[in-house]
Parts: structure tokens; sequence; C-alpha cells
């Protein structure tokens, strides 16, 4: 089964939000399909994290390098930006969001999230999200 997960997913699961085991659960076993947008979301996420927690700084770097190792098995992908952008004028998300929604869509994949604006445009239920 492939699946293409969002950063809300994402950055649950890498650096253990409460509730991240269910995501784990429905991301196991599945090919695991991404934007390279991201990597970037990611990071940015780690920062984040990591300034509002100094002490567990060095453990959020090590988990989002082990996140972005080509062997934790993400499959990256461009997505076509103007296609990108008409989708979210379409549906009122932002660009970000909407490249999810575009990949899940090209590849015919189901899209894992938690942001309930890409839930509804996507028209998942919150359970399947």
């Amino acid at each position: 089964m492939r699946v293409v997960a969002d950063a809300s997913a994402v950055v649950a699961v890498v650096l253990q939000e409460p509730g991240f085991e269910r995501l784990a659960a429905r991301l196991d076993g599945a090919t695991v399909c991404a934007p390279d947008l991201l990597k970037f979301e990611l990071s940015n996420a780690a920062v984040t994290k990591a300034r509002r927690e100094p002490a567990r700084a060095a453990q959020i770097f090590a988990a989002l390098d082990k996140a972005l190792d080509p062997r934790a098995g993400i499959q990256w992908h461009a997505v076509n930006v103007v296609d990108v952008a008409l989708l979210a004028h379409l549906t009122g998300l932002t660009a970000y969001d909407a490249a999810y929604l575009w990949l899940a869509g090209w590849l015919e994949a189901d899209l894992v999230t938690l942001d309930t604006r890409l839930i509804g445009a996507a028209g998942l239920d919150s359970d399947r999200g």
C-alpha cells in the first residue's frame, strides 16, 4: 500500500508527539511517499522543537537525521508546482498543503494527515486522516 504522509503526520511520528502510535501503525508496512517539501518542513519542526526543549536538542536532531536517511524508506517526489498552485486556489489550502493533496492524487495513494483543513479538502474521514 502506498500513502502520502504530510508534515503533521511525519513530524508527529518522528518527534514522537502525543498520539504518534496510531499514525506509526497507519504507516507501518506502507510505502511512504512525500513531496521534497517535507524535508524542509521536518527541519523547521525540529528547529522549533529544539528551541522549546533545548535539553532534548541532540535527540531531536538525531531523529531528524534518521527520518531523512535514505534507508528510512520515504520516497521523495517532485510535484508540478503550477498544478499545486491551481489546487491551492481551488481548495483554499496553502500551496504547501496542496502539494500533499496533489501528490496523493497523482500517485493514487491514501493521504495520511492530522491537518483538519487538509482532511476536509481531501474528503477524508477524520479517523482515516
